[in-house]
């Protein structure tokens, strides 16, 4: 396997049973994702983005295939190794920020790295660095309701890249956002991809921030096809 690839699929298979029919949610899915590289996969709603993008992050398992994660497979972790190996290199940004209400952005940027059993002060310290790049840092101290949207996601996405992780994941990041915030955000992404050179798979119906990223695959019936 090439070191460079930090993110593979292969031959990802999907289905649900409804009544007497089958559901071919994902059908034999294959791609690669290398350091520092932006994709984006695009599609419909009901297409199945949502449940390749669970397969990629270790949250849910295919029926056949598997997925490699810096080159080790989920298949065959135990789920508390798969946990800590995703907490390490993989981080995840939903459209819907999903912070912690009762913690302030600055302890909520500090979590992943207190799960992986980091000290406080070194979390503290990489929390506060994070926050400074996504241009938060005077507001650490402000919980999520004292945040706007835009401050929010941002929040949210320094708390997917402060474990310095290979890859992150983003479902549909901007989709809850106003146009001239959700590019503010765009920037961010794409800023942080390329300084930071982590991987960016992005799950988006948005085609400006699709057409900034590297590649772009269309997922339809089950099938994902570069654009």
């Amino acid at each position: 396997m090439n070191d460079k690839v930090v993110l593979e699929a292969k031959n990802l298979c999907k289905s649900y049973i409804e009544g007497p029919r089958k559901l071919q949610i994902l059908d034999h899915i294959n791609f690669q994702i290398q350091a520092g590289e932006s994709i984006a996969i695009i599609g419909s709603s009901g297409s199945g983005k949502s449940t390749l993008l669970n397969m990629l992050g270790g949250l849910d398992t295919a029926d056949e295939g598997e997925v490699l994660l810096k080159g080790r497979s989920y298949q065959g972790m135990k789920e508390v190794e798969r946990g800590r190996w995703r907490n390490q290199n993989l981080g995840v940004v939903y459209q819907f920020h999903h912070l912690l209400a009762e913690f302030t952005a600055i302890e909520n940027v500090m979590m992943p790295l207190l799960i992986g059993k980091r000290s406080k002060s070194e979390a503290r310290d990489k929390a506060l660095a994070l926050l400074d790049r996504v241009g938060l840092a005077p507001r650490g101290d402000h919980k999520p309701s004292e945040l706007s949207g835009g401050e929010r996601q941002r929040v949210a996405i320094a708390r997917a890249l402060v474990t310095e992780p290979a890859c992150v994941l983003m479902d549909e990041p901007t989709g809850n956002l106003d146009r001239h915030t959700a590019e503010s955000v765009q920037n961010l992404i794409l800023e942080l991809n390329q300084t930071l050179k982590t991987a960016c798979v992005v799950v988006t119906h948005d085609p400006q921030l699709a057409d900034r990223l590297h590649r772009q695959f269309h997922l339809v019936d089950g099938v994902l096809s570069p654009v």
